[in-house]
């Protein structure tokens, strides 16, 4: 079984730059045994790579600019990493040794499958939320953050100008699991049959070439998006849209610009799935993309919404 994605290898225009945005943005640098990057890690140990833009150890990139070059899949056993191999044979790129598979899919992002490296941390769970009919915490408060720290990479999100070919070679070729649709637009994917809502979507839009749109990371509630977000907005980092709630997953979210190319996400309590779930397939219309959302984001002085200049 695919367990999710578990490391990002970005080509960046400027590295000093990428590595004060990824600190604030919550990650924990790490030491590297490979020359001339630098690494940062989830709570789960996802794992964040940095090189140099032109450095020849990274694959082609799918676009201009500083952008992700890479992608790995963490593997579970054994028997799937062989199913893989044998999947993936005929694929462009296709390189495979004894723990590592790397081909180049149809959108032309280089993937990597590895067997999985992250730990649990069921312990950093919250205390949850109290609704009707559903008390979940009895004499704690709510937290609150003064700057987040992802707890796992949770999706990443391609624009792709071959919605079709991208998608069925995911499907068919590494068994994800379709759970929602917008009619010829886009494709929400996930790894396994039991598990949250997705951990790819692929978006397609008239005349848009591949590319990254944003990688997004879970954080343990929804007070954490909205501490992220203002540490974000401390740090006078641009928010691209959010807060806001995803209505097609129910996730609330906060997307901060990013200098390694697309944004990065906040995001936390999107939709966990069985394979009893039924995809469901919709036009792409904007109240799906948010039921609500602020742009530019809150400022952490005011806690009110950041009005334009």
């Amino acid at each position: 079984m695919i367990t999710g994605i578990e490391v990002l290898k970005f080509g960046v225009e400027d590295r000093e730059v990428a590595k004060t945005f990824l600190n604030d943005f919550g990650l924990t640098a790490k030491s590297t045994s490979i020359e001339n990057t630098d690494l940062f890690e989830t709570q789960n140990g996802c794992q964040i790579y940095l090189f140099d833009i032109e450095d020849a150890r990274l694959p082609q990139a799918i676009e201009a600019g500083s952008t992700l070059r890479e992608v790995t899949w963490g593997v579970e056993h054994q028997q799937d990493f062989e199913q893989l191999k044998v999947n993936l044979a005929n694929e462009p790129g296709y390189e495979a040794t004894a723990g590592r598979i790397q081909c180049i899919d149809p959108n032309g992002m280089t993937i990597v499958f590895e067997k999985t490296i992250t730990r649990d941390v069921s312990l950093a769970k919250t205390e949850g939320i109290n609704q009707f009919a559903n008390v979940q915490r009895i004499n704690a408060a709510s937290p609150v953050y003064e700057k987040a720290e992802p707890v796992d990479i949770g999706h990443v999100v391609f624009f792709t100008s071959d919605l079709a070919k991208t998608q069925a070679f995911y499907i068919e070729k590494l068994g994800f699991y379709l759970s929602d649709a917008y009619t010829n637009r886009g494709a929400f994917l996930r790894c396994r049959g039991e598990g949250f809502h997705h951990d790819l979507f692929l978006l397609s839009i008239p005349n848009k070439p591949a590319g990254l749109n944003h990688v997004a990371f879970v954080v343990r509630d929804i007070h954490e998006v909205i501490g992220g977000g203002l540490s974000m907005n401390r740090q006078q980092w641009s928010t691209f849209i959010g807060p806001g709630r995803h209505p097609i997953s129910s996730a609330y979210f906060w997307y901060v610009n990013s200098p390694l190319g697309g944004a990065f996400e906040y995001y936390t309590n999107d939709d966990y799935l069985t394979e009893a779930w039924q995809p469901r397939e919709e036009e792409h219309r904007l109240e799906l993309f948010t039921e609500w959302a602020i742009e530019g984001g809150l400022d952490h002085e005011t806690r009110r919404q950041v009005k334009p200049a």
